[in-house]
């Protein structure tokens, strides 16, 4: 039998995650995550990101791409190396000098529900059809994410309702803080250098516009200007759809390839398509 990997192309997930409108969402997600700030101090004094901007955001994407389209195998390669690097770094809370622990239970659910939260929402804004059953499911199946990482699958939002449930319990919790502000910076700007300028001055907006794409409770946690709702939706369907102008072909093979390989392993009937994506939803 050939290896479908942990979802398979009869999941949402399979579908959602080819969208090119993933790469505001990625972004929208850690502008989310940074206001826990016992999650984003671990990430503040562990990452390189700073030094390695790009490096970091590729790093990020890619394991969200093999453990959506890798083999079993892979996926559980890659889960072992993040669960082993989680085990071992710690950091320290900034308001009370106590140890935090980046394998806490508390944290991984954080990240996780911040991630496939903004993944969900920022996608279907764009313009990809997920329905409200649909969105749903795709919760439901991120609970097998989250036990890649080492959470318990019970103990993570599975439904919309209770997405929402877990974000009204932890949003006391939240809070800008210095790092906050740090990591807001570097997603606006993160590359230096004086030869960097154009770069940044071209991603600059996207950026912003992934910012803006927030839940309004969260920039307002964040204390900073958006774009207004409008233009935010038009800025994410003119992106997405910049993004699906691009040959599906080479959309595949970018920027790790883990699609492109899931197709040729299990063949043209694995390529994410709306026909599949309604039926998931039937």
């Amino acid at each position: 039998m050939t290896d479908a990997g942990v979802f398979g192309p009869d999941t949402v997930t399979w579908q959602l995650h080819a969208d090119p409108a993933m790469w505001v969402a990625g972004i929208a997600s850690l502008h989310l995550q940074a206001l826990h700030p016992r999650a984003v101090a671990g990430v503040v004094q562990n990452s390189r990101f700073q030094a390695d901007p790009l490096g970091r955001l590729l790093r990020t994407s890619g394991f969200v791409g093999v453990s959506t389209y890798g083999t079993r195998e892979e996926v559980e390669r890659a889960a072992a190396r993040v669960r082993r690097v989680h085990r071992v770094l710690t950091a320290v809370d900034r308001r009370d000098g106590s140890t935090i622990r980046l394998d806490e239970p508390d944290l991984l659910r954080w990240v996780h529900c911040a991630e496939v939260a903004m993944f969900a929402a920022v996608v279907r804004r764009a313009g990809f059809p997920l329905t409200d059953r649909l969105c749903d499911r795709y919760f439901d199946e991120q609970r097998r994410s989250a036990a890649l990482v080492g959470l318990d699958p019970a103990d993570v939002p599975g439904s919309r309702r209770e997405m929402a449930a877990y974000f009204a319990e932890v949003r006391p919790q939240l809070r800008r803080t210095a790092d906050a502000d740090l990591v807001r910076r570097f997603l606006h700007h993160p590359f230096t250098g004086a030869r960097a300028w154009p770069v940044n001055l071209g991603y600059r907006p996207v950026g912003h516009l992934a910012y803006s794409a927030l839940p309004g409770w969260a920039r307002r946690l964040h204390g900073q200007r958006a774009y207004p709702g409008a233009a935010t939706t038009a800025g994410l369907v003119a992106l997405r759809s910049a993004g699906l102008a691009i040959p599906a072909e080479l959309r595949r093979r970018k920027p790790h390839g883990q699609l492109h390989r899931a197709v040729r392993r299990l063949g043209p009937g694995a390529v994410p398509s709306a026909r599949r994506l309604s039926r998931l939803g039937g």
